[in-house]
């Protein structure tokens, strides 16, 4: 990926190549803890922030953790941040009884992998939900998430729950709050604070955004007081991807989906997920560069933008931001991110195409090409900058509302040119 969000999954996996690379080059100030964790966290920290506004706080965050707290796998196999198929057996780990030594646990610990029996895990689930046989995918197993198929007579329905610790502050809010549909469609979403304290979000919505395959997921996530995540996901099919529709919609209503994450039977064994899974030694760890405030970087994004142009649509958050605009030949999706302490990614993102180098050290690469997201027609244009100290700045324009979408326009509403005189504007780095 070489901007800001993540339709073109070889550019994600290369972007992370880049930063996890770096890692390795002396460590940098902000990467001190090894070679693989350090730089896992740091380039999960860097990506999501990209594409937190993009997939949507929660959704995003069922792949790609901040400082890896929150599970799922960082990438599916296709490149791009989605969450563990429930189709898919998760990793075995060894059986009571052979293991001896204890050494695979002790493993896992390390890890901040939980250590949770399934078994307890699907006792609860079936308690809470309506009736149905289940099949429960390695009943025998441990860790921190149950999947399995519920069968109420109607048409078999894919079913997973995870429990994590969340993110402080802003990294365990968004993952409770609805997304914008300029880059989630989806049927309903709710989210409210619960008596008590506790965050809810109850969305439905679909497994893919262009809807290329109808399977549909509804979601609920809670976020307690206490920072824990509850996250129980159902779908139309015995699977999330790739199996065939059984049914109109998933087995369980909003109510029962929201009954499920918020019953009691959780406490007991959120108590038993690691304190701080990637930082078992307690050891205190340099803070990663700043990004500048979502509302600061649309602030800035509105005051470059050229004249005659409507905003009908905006958000985003720290270090990235987006607007929709009109100049009342239809909408066009303009969106930015602004993100220091990226000269270890440099190769990676600059090594290749057309790149200028400017008297001042800046690197420019301007990319055209088709979009990613399955809307027809649809073409995406990037300027994409970096100083030399590795300051980036990379601003894209589609000619579509929502890359999801149908192009409503033959160009996006802002030139090549535009673009990248709003990329190398010496306001931007005024934010850092």
């Amino acid at each position: 990926m070489s901007q800001n969000e993540a339709p073109q999954p070889d550019g994600f996996e290369e972007e992370l190549s880049a930063v996890l690379r770096s890692t390795g080059d002396g460590f940098a100030a902000h990467d001190r803890r090894g070679l693989v964790s350090g730089g896992l966290q740091r380039g999960r920290r860097r990506l999501l922030r990209r594409r937190l506004a993009v997939t949507g706080g929660a959704l995003a965050l069922a792949a790609v953790g901040i400082g890896g707290v929150y599970g799922g796998s960082l990438l599916s196999p296709a490149g791009s941040p989605e969450k563990v198929s429930v189709a898919a057996s998760p990793k075995k780990t060894a059986e009571p009884g052979t293991d001896p030594s204890g050494q695979a646990e002790a493993d896992a610990n390390k890890r901040g992998e939980a250590q949770i029996p399934v078994k307890d895990l699907a006792a609860v689930l079936q308690a809470n939900t309506p009736a149905g046989s289940w099949e429960i995918d390695n009943p025998d197993g441990r860790g921190q998430s149950v999947l399995g198929v519920h069968d109420d007579g109607k048409g078999k329905a894919a079913v997973s729950v995870g429990l994590y610790r969340s993110g402080t502050g802003e990294a365990g809010e968004d993952q409770v709050a609805c997304p914008s549909r300029v880059h989630v469609p989806y049927d309903d979403c709710t989210s409210k604070r619960l008596p008590g304290g506790d965050r809810l979000m109850v969305l439905q919505g679909y497994v893919y955004p262009d809807k290329r395959e109808e399977t549909k997921n509804w979601r609920a996530v809670l976020l307690t007081k206490d920072g824990f995540l509850i996250d129980a996901s159902e779908y139309n099919a015995a699977g999330e991807k790739g199996a065939a529709i059984t049914r109109e919609n998933p087995p369980f209503s909003a109510a029962q989906l929201k009954a499920l994450v918020t019953a009691d039977g959780w406490r007991p064994l959120l108590r038993q997920l690691p304190r701080n899974p990637h930082n078992p030694g307690g050891q205190v760890e340099p803070e990663a560069p700043s990004e500048p405030s979502g509302p600061a970087v649309r602030a800035t994004l509105r005051s470059l933008l050229p004249k005659g142009l409507t905003v009908t649509d905006q958000g985003g958050d720290a270090g990235y931001g987006f607007l929709v605009v009109d100049d009342g030949k239809g909408k066009s999706l303009v969106q930015i991110n602004v993100q220091p302490g990226m000269s270890g990614a440099a190769g990676g993102l600059f090594g290749s195409g057309d790149v200028t180098v400017l008297p001042d050290g800046r690197r420019v690469k301007l990319t055209q090409q088709p979009g990613e997201k399955g809307g027809s027609g649809v073409v995406w244009w990037t300027a994409d900058t970096m100083t030399p100290e590795g300051f980036r700045v990379v601003v894209s324009a589609f000619n579509t509302g929502a890359q999801h979408q149908d192009a409503t326009r033959a160009e996006p509403a802002l030139t090549m040119a535009q673009l990248r005189a709003i990329a190398l504007s010496p306001k931007w780095q005024k934010l850092n």
